[in-house]
């Protein structure tokens, strides 16, 4: 009977200290992710963390919870953080020929990304009422203070923000074929001319839950946005934000 007792309270401090390690762990998880997200606000940029994609479909099947379809597409406004999306033939007509929207978030796991462009017939927007430009200057966020020239902007080609097939490609993220796993690309940042003329500039930071800063696990939450950016609301070019 003594040795029935002592191996209930055994396994009672056993499952408390054990809880209480989770507890610690999750705490500090929770800490990193807040200082991960504390490092990148400067008190002039727009800091969107975690902003849920089409977190429902899958690229293969045999995923629990998850459909094997297209991702759809959501479009997000710079001036309010609105999130829109297009699941139907209804939604593209009400909003893809619009001024209402200014990034789309396309393709795989949403991480092709458009600006509004009423020009470029592979764009959600072609024929519709916007005209935005975007080019990507190798520079951290930080560092970009200053919008190009127009005639720059205009001469950038730059057509889609997506997977960077080489070093030397436009895109935001590497793309591993082994593990299947996005890895954002350090120091670029997309300066973008909208169709109200002001500039804005965007860092595109990572496509996982909590912005972790390197991922192993292939059924980590995705896709989940964390991303910044600043529109110069004055009409010029100083992208300065710090």
């Amino acid at each position: 009977m003594k040795n029935t007792i002592y191996s209930y309270f055994a396994n009672k401090k056993t499952l408390a200290i054990s809880l209480l390690l989770l507890t610690g762990a999750f705490a500090s998880c929770k800490k990193d992710e807040q200082d991960q997200n504390a490092i990148l606000q400067d008190g002039k940029s727009i800091v969107i963390t975690d902003l849920a994609g089409d977190t429902q479909a899958a690229m293969g099947s045999g995923t629990p919870g998850k459909e094997l379809r297209p991702f759809y597409t959501f479009l997000f406004r710079l001036r309010d953080q609105k999130q829109i999306w297009i699941r139907n033939a209804a939604d593209t007509a009400q909003w893809l020929k619009t001024n209402d929207w200014d990034l789309a978030f396309t393709g795989p796991y949403n991480s092709e990304i458009y600006v509004n462009d009423k020009d470029y017939q592979y764009n959600p927007g072609f024929g519709g009422a916007a005209k935005s430009v975007v080019i990507m200057l190798e520079q951290s966020y930080d560092s970009v203070t200053q919008a190009p020239s127009d005639e720059a902007l205009n001469g950038s080609g730059l057509t889609k923000i997506g997977w960077a097939s080489s070093a030397n490609s436009n895109g935001w993220f590497f793309y591993s074929f082994n593990t299947h796993i996005m890895q954002a690309i350090p120091n670029r940042t997309y300066v973008i001319r909208l169709p109200d003329g002001k500039y804005a500039k965007l860092q595109l930071i990572n496509a996982y839950k909590g912005n972790p800063p390197s991922v192993t696990d292939l059924n980590w939450p995705a896709p989940y946005y964390t991303f910044k950016y600043y529109v110069q609301q004055d009409g010029s070019k100083n992208l300065k934000t710090k």
